[in-house]
């Protein structure tokens, strides 16, 4: 039985349509890096936010105590003021603690671009129009 000139294995709409599957599955998984890449550094800002919300709340309880030892040393003797004033002493030290581990997950979160993604773009990019596999 004679067959049809598109079904031999040799015929070049065969080889540019596995050059299409090819291409369209390398899409997929730089996309599906990107997404990664991007949920990765996302997460890190979320955590970031989180914790410079707990220094500023920290903060403003280190505030509340350091004016309350003001208060405090006015109105009565030393331990009173003094123990409040290490209670006030110990909230900004928590606070700096939580805003230094903060800025850092900002930092290593942003600028939220998936550069892994994007370099390999390139790169395959490149290996098409150099004709390398």
């Amino acid at each position: 039985m004679p067959t049809r000139a598109g079904d031999r294995p040799g015929n070049l709409g065969v080889a540019a349509k596995l050059v299409a599957d090819k291409a369209s599955a390398i899409v997929r998984l730089e996309l599906a890096l990107a997404a990664a890449e991007l949920k990765r550094k996302l997460s890190k800002l979320g955590l970031g936010i989180g914790l410079v919300a707990g220094a500023a709340l920290f903060a403003l309880f280190a505030l509340g105590f350091a004016l309350a030892t003001v208060a405090a040393a006015l109105a009565t003797t030393l331990p009173l003021w003094l123990s409040l004033l290490i209670v006030a002493g110990g909230l900004v030290v928590i606070a700096t603690i939580l805003g230094g581990v903060g800025v850092r997950n900002l930092q290593q979160g942003s600028p939220p671009v998936p550069e892994q993604a994007i370099a390999e773009a390139k790169l395959t990019t490149e290996a098409l129009k150099n004709g390398h596999h």
